[in-house]
């Protein structure tokens, strides 16, 4: 299982593979980029909204629970609606679903709700979650299938560059508004904290009505260009054992490395996100490196920017190296990164969990794709399945949000080194499939 799609993943069109593929790969690159923004945006909206509704660390993550647990409630629909009516169907749908959840954020900052706010984020991680099942899978069988993690993991390199300008981009339109202290808050009458409160809500307003326009505006771009329509064959028809061994299992939770794939997202999302989400208060700590809000978004640049670099390298690794040994490697140093961060503390530990970004890059696509290797006409539903395994950005964040108001903000980055550690265990022993055998005898002959 050198690369992690199966091969028999075919277009219906007959052209030249370079020149068919350049105009889709660009148009969805676009995506890439656009959901890397708004998800890093919420690392900002986290220290902004904890300060505007006085929130303790558990609180405040109900942000990335509410935004990461869209992709539990949704991803089945979202796989069967794209089975029904297709990727490019359901690209635009989740677009224009992404857009209507952030022209919510205008009443949320109006009334300066945090429910609201928390219901907005929900209906946007909705169509994100649908944009994520059907342009993950499109991509990875949009090419040669022996590339598919090299090319996932390009495409998924403008996510980062979205993730990376992000932070710049929040900084100063929301995080430049001045917070006032927990204690000066609850000394304000009334009528001056709903003042407050509105004054510090319409500081996302604009930023999330802008964003809004480039769901509805690229939506329509994609209803536009023309994409070639992907059709995943029962069986390889060049395997003489392959009905036998794609027809193995009817049901796709029978897959043994497609459930380990998704536990690998699990923890995979709900790590990276953790870290990301706390990274702008952890810089803060006197003890750590005392960085005002402000200027320590700008440094979170750095932990996407390293995601955004490691990819671009990542995909030239990926010809070469296994996808399953690499991704072993990176999670073992993390874990040494994280470790070392706790032991050591001061600003070691802030540059420690910056570069952890680095590492993370290859990580998601590189699961993703051993995940759904060799599902045949499993590949939508199996998609659905690791998508709703994104949910982990919203389980595992809740969970060192309890840690840090329990024992401190900076060993709780325990937990992420146990997801770090389930990683590796899947590059090394948990991607490979009931049917490698099979493969495997099939090449040999």
């Amino acid at each position: 299982m050198a690369n992690g799609i199966n091969p028999t993943l075919t277009t219906t069109m007959t052209a030249t593979r370079s020149g068919r593929y350049t105009t889709p790969l660009v148009v969805l690159t676009s995506l890439f980029f656009l959901w890397g923004f708004i998800t890093s945006l919420n690392d900002i909206l986290i220290p902004h909204l904890r300060a505007m509704f006085t929130l303790s660390y558990t609180q405040a993550m109900l942000i990335q629970f509410c935004f990461f647990a869209a992709y539990l409630v949704m991803s089945f629909p979202a796989g069967y609606l794209v089975e029904k009516l297709g990727y490019k169907t359901g690209i635009i749908i989740g677009l224009a679903t992404a857009g209507s959840g952030c022209l919510l954020f205008y009443p949320a900052a109006g009334q300066a709700s945090y429910p609201f706010f928390l219901g907005a984020l929900f209906v946007l991680a909705s169509g994100i979650t649908l944009l994520q099942v059907a342009a993950n899978p499109y991509v990875a069988v949009l090419g040669k299938p022996e590339t598919a993690s090299s090319r996932l993991n390009l495409t998924q390199a403008f996510n980062s560059l979205g993730t990376t300008l992000a932070p710049f981009f929040g900084s100063v339109m929301i995080l430049s508004v001045a917070v006032k202290g927990a204690e000066e808050v609850q000394q304000m009458d009334p009528a001056a904290l709903a003042a407050y409160g509105l004054a510090q809500g319409t500081a996302v307003q604009l930023p999330y009505l802008g964003l809004a326009a480039a769901f509805f505006v690229l939506a329509v771009v994609i209803a536009l260009v023309r994409l070639p329509r992907i059709e995943e064959p029962e069986a390889p028809a060049e395997a003489p054992d392959a009905r036998s061994v794609y027809h193995r299992h009817d049901n796709v939770w029978a897959y043994r490395h497609l459930v380990l794939g998704a536990l690998g997202i699990f923890v995979y999302v709900g790590a990276e996100v953790a870290i990301g989400s706390f990274l702008v208060n952890f810089m803060g700590q006197p003890e750590i490196a005392g960085l005002a809000e402000e200027e320590a978004a700008k440094y979170l640049s750095l932990y996407w920017g390293g995601a955004m670099v490691g990819r671009f390298f990542g995909a030239a690794l990926l010809r070469r190296i296994r996808p399953g040994r690499l991704l072993a490697f990176n999670a073992f140093v993390v874990v040494a990164l994280l470790v070392a961060a706790m032991l050591v503390a001061g600003p070691f530990a802030m540059w420690a969990l910056l570069a952890i970004g680095l590492f993370n890059s290859i990580m998601f696509p590189t699961i993703f794709t051993l995940a759904i290797e060799g599902l045949g006409k499993h590949t939508g539903e199996g998609s659905g399945v690791v998508c709703m395994a994104i949910v982990g950005g919203a389980i595992v964040p809740l969970i060192q949000g309890v840690f840090a108001d329990s024992i401190g903000l900076l060993y709780s980055f325990c937990v992420p080194v146990l997801c770090y550690l389930y990683i590796a265990y899947y590059g090394l022993k948990g991607h490979y499939a009931d049917f490698e055998p099979a493969r495997s005898a099939t090449a040999a002959r």
